[in-house]
């Protein structure tokens, strides 16, 4: 006799969040701010002055995907997101292991982000006031920790509504930089940062834009954050689609104007040795040229820290309270406020886990090294994720919905972008698969065996509930939304044999 799955009474607040709150979820995991001012300059040490073309690049490779998860998205508006659309584009059991490696990383989003808000306070109070400590980071980040708790325990809508108001902000100020960049730049405007003549001579000409572009691709990680919204949003299937892809496509044509206006202001032919600190970064141009404004954009960097942070941390508990809530996960995942019907449980451990992470790594190494151990780890599934999502898309589209199959969107797209994220798994892994690729180094490199034993453990646990309760891996594939989405059981079963 089949199992039957235990129901965990209310689900998640319905039509608590509309599309702009969606929106903004997906902008703000991205980070625009920080992506600007410390991931995107990454490439420059490639492209040189041609990074807005490399970042253009980037942006085209990222709608391919984004284009197939906001498919899906509207398909299948579910909680458990990415774990849903691999469950029923491939098969349960990889839905499974998707949902468990996403909310294993989406966990440790907010502690990265924490661990940066720490040492980049810290930093810039020490560098301005020489009596403060450097090394007096992590008040900062505990602080961080209290306000996402904060805003997940009120509720969907408080947290949405916090991470608009954040992510308004950041997007503002970093424009308003862009355009004083451009004005000022005066002449010095050009499309030829659209070419290859800027490049350095290390790696010079198209080459030096693709591996430009594969550091950019990272910085659009994030734009599927809306999706595990979808059952607290209103019309989800529109809504969801319109936020996955607006997101990417929005947050991609900000990165390609605001990079567009430090390469032309900064000097094309010397932007290779632009970075994420000192003179030649974000906040030193802003400090040396435009007074005060660098309070604003150290600000915006903080902000966005703490945005991205929040939204990460509604995706790790909704993950987790879509798997609680089959069974795969503890059951008190699935336990909801009675009142805010926010996902108590798994705010609270979020909150244990952000604290633990950002004091063992943080004073077991220092902040930073922390910091780029933790953002391997998560870059590193995430890339995976996106890949198996392109995955599932044809799978989908293939297997359940063949008269709305289209070769270009549901084939096509989910090839190139496919193609377009394997170099950056390379990339974001140290695999020196590329000559581009550099190899990690201890303690970083330990990203990867880390990631190694967690998925093998979730094998073992899917193993095991193959075997016990084989229903509850096949409601992976449910979408709660919809009651004829249910998998029949024995189907369900027979896939999993």
């Amino acid at each position: 006799m089949p199992e039957q799955i235990a129901r965990t009474g209310p689900g998640l607040r319905r039509e608590a969040v509309g599309l702009r709150e969606v929106l903004f979820q997906s902008i703000t995991a991205m980070a625009p701010a920080a992506a600007v001012a410390a991931s995107i300059p990454s490439g420059a040490a490639f492209a040189g002055g041609d990074l807005p073309l490399a970042v253009l690049i980037a942006l085209v490779a990222c709608l391919f995907t984004a284009s197939c998860v906001a498919d899906l998205a509207r398909q299948m508006p579910a909680a458990g997101s990415v774990a849903t659309y691999t469950a029923q584009g491939l098969h349960p059991a990889v839905g499974f292991l998707v949902g468990w490696g996403y909310v294993f990383v989406q966990a440790l989003v907010p502690p990265l982000l924490l661990l940066q808000l720490g040492f980049t306070t810290a930093g810039t109070l020490h560098g301005e006031w020489s009596s403060y400590p450097q090394d007096l980071w992590w008040p900062w980040a505990l602080a961080g920790a209290v306000i996402i708790a904060a805003a997940g325990y009120f509720g969907v809508r408080a947290s949405a509504t916090f991470g608009t108001v954040l992510g308004a902000f950041e997007v503002a100020v970093l424009l308003v930089f862009a355009v004083l960049l451009i004005v000022k730049a005066g002449g010095a405007n050009t499309l030829s940062v659209f070419g290859t003549s800027h490049t350095p001579p290390d790696h010079h000409g198209i080459s030096g834009v693709f591996a430009g572009s594969v550091y950019t691709v990272l910085a659009f990680s994030g734009f599927e954050a809306a999706a595990p919204l979808a059952e607290e949003t209103k019309d989800p299937r529109r809504t969801m689609h319109r936020a996955v892809l607006g997101s990417a496509l929005a947050i991609g044509l900000f990165y390609v104007v605001t990079t567009y206006a430090m390469t032309v202001f900064y000097g094309p032919d010397r932007f290779a040795k632009f970075g994420a600190s000192g003179a030649a970064s974000w906040q030193g141009v802003a400090e040396a040229s435009f007074g005060l404004f660098w309070v604003l954009v150290f600000l915006a960097v903080v902000n966005s820290t703490i945005a991205n942070a929040n939204a990460s941390a509604n995706v790790s508990t909704r993950t987790a309270f879509a798997l609680g809530r089959i069974g795969v996960f503890p059951r008190p995942f699935a336990r909801l406020h009675p009142v805010r019907l926010s996902p108590v449980a798994g705010v609270a451990v979020q909150f244990a886990v952000a604290v633990a992470v950002v004091l063992g790594l943080g004073f077991g190494y220092d902040p930073e090294t922390a910091f780029l151990l933790l953002a391997t780890m998560i870059v590193t599934v995430v890339i995976g994720v996106y890949i198996l999502a392109n995955a599932a898309c044809t799978g989908y589209f293939l297997r359940r919905r063949r008269s709305e199959f289209r070769p270009v969107r549901h084939l096509v797209f989910p090839v190139l972008g496919i193609v377009a994220f394997v170099p950056a798994l390379f990339t974001a892994a140290g695999l020196p698969v590329f000559d581009f690729v550099s190899e990690l180094t201890a303690p970083v490199s330990y990203a990867g065996p880390i990631v190694g034993v967690w998925l093998l453990a979730g094998v073992v646990v899917l193993a095991v509930l193959a075997k016990r309760h084989p229903r509850r891996i096949a409601e992976t594939a449910r979408v709660h939304l919809d009651d004829d989405a249910v998998p029949d059981p024995g189907q369900s079963g027979a896939e999993l044999r």
